[in-house]
C-alpha cells in the first residue's frame, strides 16, 4: 500500500441535483479545503490532507462537519468514504449506508480491501468477474496475492497491469479542481421588443449581480465587463471597459456596464436581449483591493456576502439586487 499519508473523503451525494445544486455544493465544500473535484452527477471527493491543521480536527470529524453542512444549508443527505487515496475513499462511500461515513486507515487499508469481491473494484465488469471466477479467483486479496504472470496470462498485459494496481490498493491520481472558467457570462431575454429605459437598466444591473454572484462563488476577480445588446432586427451593439481595479463586488461591475449602457443612448431602442460577460479573470485571493474611508463600501460588502449566503441556503430568488439610480454622467471612453 502507499505510504504517503493523504486524506482523501469521497461523498456520494443522495438525490437528483440540477447544475445550480451542484455547483452550490462544489463553492459550499470549497469553504472547507481548495481541493475539491467534482465527479458528476452526484459525488465529490476532497483533498483533507492541508485542511486538517487549519480545522484542528480528525479527518473522521473533518468529513463530519462536511455532512452537516451540506445538510444544513441545501437539505442533501449523503454518505461518504474516507482513505488514503481517492479509489479506496469511492470504494469506501460505496460500502457506506445513506449518512453513515467508512472510514479506511491507511495502516489498515488491506486487511479491509482484500477481502472484498472482485467486483469491488471500478473498472471490473460482469464479463471480466466471470473470467475470474472460473479461475477461482473471487476476491480482491486474491487477485493481489496472484503472480504477475499468471494474470498476464488470463487478461492480457495492460488490464493485468492496472488490475494488480488497483486489488493491492494503489491510486496516484490527485485530487484535481476544475480549472477556472477564462470568462463569465449572464444574459436575459425579454418577452417581446423592449423599449423601456428603465427595464433596461433594471435588466443590466441584474446582469452584473447574477455575473458577481458567480464571481464570489468561484473565488475569482474580473478586470473587464463587456455589454452586448441585441435588437428586434437581429443587429447588435458590443462595448467593452475596463474596471478600475478587479472586482468581484456587484455593484463594481454594475457601475460600468451601467455607463456603458449609458453611452449607448437605447432610449427608443428595440431591445431583445441584454448580455453581459466578464473577462480577464484572476483568483481573488491575489488580487488588491484600494482600501476604501467610506464605511458604507464595508457595509455593503458584508450585506453582499450574507445575500450570498442567504442565496446558497433558499435558492437564486432569495435575494434580489435592489434598483440603483440611473447613470446619468457622462461615460468615460471604452476600451
Amino acid at each position: 500500500m502507499s505510504t504517503r499519508q493523504r486524506h482523501i473523503a469521497h461523498l456520494h451525494l443522495h438525490g437528483v441535483l440540477d447544475e445550480a445544486q451542484y455547483g452550490n455544493v462544489i463553492e459550499l465544500m470549497s469553504d472547507i479545503t481548495p481541493h475539491v473535484q467534482a465527479v458528476p452527477p452526484d459525488a465529490v471527493q476532497l483533498d483533507l490532507t492541508s485542511a486538517l491543521r487549519y480545522f484542528d480536527l480528525s479527518p473522521y470529524d473533518l468529513v463530519q462537519t462536511a455532512m452537516i453542512k451540506l445538510k444544513l444549508f441545501h437539505g442533501i443527505d449523503c454518505s461518504a468514504g474516507l482513505a488514503g487515496n481517492r479509489m479506496l475513499a469511492a470504494m469506501a462511500a460505496d460500502a457506506s449506508a445513506p449518512g453513515r461515513t467508512t472510514w479506511v486507515p491507511v495502516d489498515r487499508a488491506a486487511e479491509w480491501l482484500y477481502p472484498r469481491p472482485v467486483t469491488a473494484l471500478p473498472g471490473i465488469g460482469r464479463a471480466m468477474a466471470s473470467t475470474l471466477g472460473r479461475y477461482g479467483l473471487h476476491t480482491i486479496g486474491q487477485i493481489a496475492d496472484l503472480p504477475p504472470a499468471t494474470l498476464q496470462r488470463l487478461l492480457g498485459a495492460g488490464q493485468a497491469r492496472l488490475l494488480a494496481e488497483r486489488a493491492r490498493g494503489h491510486d496516484p491520481r490527485p485530487v484535481t479542481p476544475a480549472e477556472p472558467a477564462a470568462y463569465l457570462t449572464a444574459d436575459v431575454v425579454f418577452d417581446r421588443d423592449c423599449l423601456d429605459p428603465v427595464r433596461h437598466h433594471r435588466a443590466v444591473l441584474g446582469l452584473a449581480d447574477r455575473i458577481g454572484q458567480r464571481l464570489r462563488g468561484e473565488r475569482q476577480v474580473a478586470g473587464r465587463v463587456t455589454l452586448t445588446v441585441r435588437y428586434a432586427d437581429r443587429s447588435s451593439t458590443t462595448r467593452t471597459r475596463a474596471l478600475p481595479e478587479p472586482a468581484d463586488h456587484s455593484p463594481a461591475l454594475a457601475a460600468p456596464a451601467l455607463g456603458l449602457l449609458t453611452a449607448l443612448g437605447l432610449q427608443r431602442a428595440r431591445v431583445r436581449t441584454f448580455a453581459l460577460r466578464a473577462d480577464d479573470l484572476r483568483p481573488a485571493d491575489g488580487a488588491h483591493r484600494q482600501l476604501s474611508m467610506d464605511p458604507g463600501d464595508e457595509r455593503a460588502r458584508d450585506a453582499e456576502a450574507a445575500a450570498d449566503r442567504a442565496r446558497r441556503r433558499f435558492g437564486p430568488g432569495a435575494v434580489r439586487p435592489a434598483a440603483a439610480p440611473a447613470v446619468s454622467r457622462p461615460a468615460e471612453p471604452w476600451a
